[in-house]
């Protein structure tokens, strides 16, 4: 198994709730074909709300296995029912709706004008539901959505700093753990507009935040975002033992990782060795090679 951490806007993948039902432990992003089996027998036992908040989610699994003809079908069996439900309804409907039209499961040639139009009108009614009904963290999420839309650096770094006001305003749990990601968001953000020394200082906050947490693959994809910055400063040697650190780290976790080894052959050439470049780039190739 591969670690690949990725250069791209990072993902939440913790479903929030503010209803009874609990959607933590029934998803498992990386499985989608398993939560949905799971959030199917959920449906058992769930209040008409809940049934509701569930089925969107299993709209949600089939946008991430890519069938997103499907996705859109289990939302217009509920469609009729949701105006009349409670606000998290609402927003959830319109957040996979939007997620049926754009997301990061899309190939670009289903990304067309029409296809994210319809996916921003379907943000903007669940951030806009989701403020009115103070649901900070599903608030956050169609920002966060918002940016795989509007894909300009400039209009992600706007977003992404909305959605920090939201989280730093918030004393809501579906909220607060969201920073990370965002932190992460604005750095990346900052990055491709050439602002390195602002994009450190938020991916070494990113990195801060996710060390009080227990994913290991998180914080390693924070320390990576932090030497990849440094290596854009100028600052080869601390971004080279970071990388360094890292491709052990990956190995201990029988994860070796693409990203790191493309570093570490970047790095190695800048310092006129090429030996090692090269022997970093075939590492590359063969873990790029490798089935997901």
């Amino acid at each position: 198994m591969r670690c690949r951490i990725p250069v791209i806007i990072a993902l939440l993948t913790t479903a929030s709730t503010a209803m009874a039902i609990d959607l933590e432990p029934l998803w498992d992003f990386s499985n989608p074909q398993a939560s949905e089996q799971r959030l199917r027998a959920a449906m058992a036992t769930a209040s008409a709300d809940d049934a509701l908040v569930l089925q969107t989610q299993i709209a949600r699994t089939h946008g991430l296995r890519k069938d997103f003809a499907k996705a859109q079908e289990i939302l217009q069996s509920i469609a009729a029912s949701v105006p009349l439900a409670s606000p998290e309804v609402r927003v959830r409907y319109a957040l996979e709706l939007g997620r049926s039209y754009a997301s990061a499961t899309h190939p670009p040639q289903l990304q067309t004008a029409e296809s994210l139009t319809l996916a921003r009108d379907a943000f903007a009614r669940a951030l806009q539901t989701a403020r009115g009904a103070q649901l900070d963290g599903l608030a956050i999420d169609a920002i966060h959505m918002l940016a795989f839309v509007d894909t300009a650096p400039v209009d992600q770094l706007k977003w992404a700093r909305q959605a920090l006001a939201i989280v730093e305003a918030s004393s809501q749990p579906a909220a607060k753990k969201w920073e990370a990601s965002i932190r992460n968001n604005i750095g990346y953000a900052l990055h491709q507009l050439g602002r390195f020394d602002e994009a450190l200082v938020e991916f070494q906050q990113a990195v801060d935040l996710r060390q009080r947490g227990t994913d290991a693959a998180s914080i390693r994809t924070a320390h990576w975002m932090v030497a990849w910055t440094l290596r854009a400063l100028g600052r080869m040697d601390e971004a080279l033992a970071m990388q360094l650190q890292l491709e052990r780290e990956c190995e201990e976790a029988k994860m070796p990782d693409e990203y790191v080894y493309e570093e570490l052959e970047i790095l190695y050439r800048a310092r006129g060795d090429g030996g090692r470049a090269k022997h970093y780039g075939a590492l590359r190739q063969s873990v790029a090679a490798q089935p997901s």
